[in-house]
């Protein structure tokens, strides 16, 4: 299926989501559609298994006939026969005529039985034998039906689980299972989870008349993304409406979503604000490392300019002392001269450093042309600059670099700096 085809359906059918395993759940869905195969779905509770069995009854041969979804884990055990196979007149006590059940009535459609793993085991075998033979006997009666029935089943139960301990039948699974469509849960959706949070905050606004919706910072970005989200989109968007409907604030930092419960999860796998930025935000997230390469770049073209004239001038090399180390050029993120973090670099810079102690060379003059602009060598150089002008101090070196210390440590790991 094209690109753009599910492009289509995600707009036809309201899902949000750039993840691959996405795509590949909704090519399948498209792909199996125009045949009857039972389709069988699994997934964590609210990951949106419902839109699945909608999306391959629309584009089957079935689509102008009756669809029908049923949750099996609504209906008491002692009706859910009656419910899914009808039953006669006179059959129990208050039926009063004769009843199609959801069989009957989805006949020549398609029948999605949700959490179908929590079917009694009794009704497990009715519906083996439907699956089999296309057959059933209302409850209370003697003479067969016959249906002629699409079924996509979804549960969220582990299934493997279930039929070790006897309470789903082996059999019924393969019958059920002749696709398998596996569900991601949104903690492993990566980037997803900000672009869900920003179509419900959107959609709240409009529905409550909220003036402005709720934004993410970067580094709350970051936390909602390594979240483990138990109640997967279901959860979100609850989380979303409250804080919506309860923070005045409309920039939602860390400490919101800690005040709602919601904390980074050590057990993900991290992702730097600046990579959470670019995934979500593509035409931004460029538009940012641009300026931070031309900020490198800058800073050392000026580093290699002030050492020039340094040596042209031979001052220096020959007292051995380098009087004034070049001012750091950093981000403008809105910093005046008087905050703390530069009026620290500012001390710094009028400090006298033994040469012996400078752990740099002058670089080779090179042409524009010619200028390194491989990012991760200029990130290491920009890092290994910071934590020299800030004495291996993290916090100051991360807070020049625009980064959290969490994120520059890491970094320092991946690309062994000693410090």
């Amino acid at each position: 299926m094209a690109h753009v085809d599910l492009e289509q359906i995600k707009r036809r059918y309201g899902i949000i989501g750039r993840d691959a395993r996405l795509d590949e759940v909704l090519d399948t869905a498209l792909q199996v559609a125009r045949t009857d195969l039972s389709v069988f779905i699994q997934g964590e509770s609210g990951t949106g298994k419902e839109v699945v069995p909608r999306i391959i009854h629309d584009h089957s041969l079935r689509k102008t006939r009756r669809y029908i979804a049923i949750n099996c884990g609504s209906i008491p055990e002692g009706t859910i026969d009656s419910e899914l196979f009808g039953h006669v007149k006179g059959a129990f006590t208050g039926a009063v005529s004769d009843h199609d059940g959801y069989f009957g009535a989805a006949d020549g459609g398609t029948l999605f039985l949700d959490e179908v793993g929590e079917l009694p085991l009794s009704t497990q075998v009715r519906l083996l034998r439907v699956l089999e033979t296309g057959e059933y006997i209302p409850v209370g009666g003697s003479e067969p039906r016959r249906t002629n029935v699409r079924i996509v089943a979804a549960t969220n139960v582990e299934i493997a689980k279930a039929i070790r301990e006897g309470r789903f039948r082996e059999d019924l699974y393969y019958r059920l299972c002749t696709i398998s469509v596996k569900m991601p849960p949104l903690r492993e959706r990566g980037v997803d989870v900000v672009l869900l949070f920003k179509k419900f905050a959107m959609d709240t606004a409009q529905l409550y008349g909220i003036p402005e919706p709720l934004r993410l910072t970067l580094e709350a970005e970051h936390v909602v993304m390594s979240y483990k989200w138990p109640g997967n989109i279901r959860q979100l968007k609850n989380v979303v409406e409250q804080m919506s409907i309860l923070s005045e604030e409309r920039s939602v930092g860390p400490e919101t979503l800690a005040h709602f419960g919601i904390t980074p999860s050590v057990e993900t796998t991290e992702l730097t604000v600046r990579d959470a930025a670019v995934a979500a935000a593509p035409d931004e997230g460029v538009e940012h490392t641009l300026k931070m390469m031309q900020m490198m770049i800058h800073s050392l073209k000026m580093d290699v300019e002030m050492l020039k004239r340094r040596m042209d001038a031979g001052g220096e090399a020959e007292t051995g002392l380098v009087r004034r180390l070049p001012a750091p050029v950093a981000p403008d993120y809105g910093a005046r001269a008087e905050d703390p973090v530069y009026s620290d670099y500012a001390e710094l810079s009028e400090r006298p450093v033994p040469q012996e102690r400078a752990d740099f060379r002058a670089p080779a003059e090179e042409d524009d042309d010619e200028e390194d602009l491989n990012l991760e060598k200029m990130e290491r150089r920009m890092i290994e600059k910071a934590l020299r002008r800030s004495r291996n101090r993290r916090k100051v070196a991360a807070d020049d670099l625009g980064i959290s210390e969490r994120t520059l440590y890491r970094k320092i790991k991946d690309y062994g700096i000693e410090e």
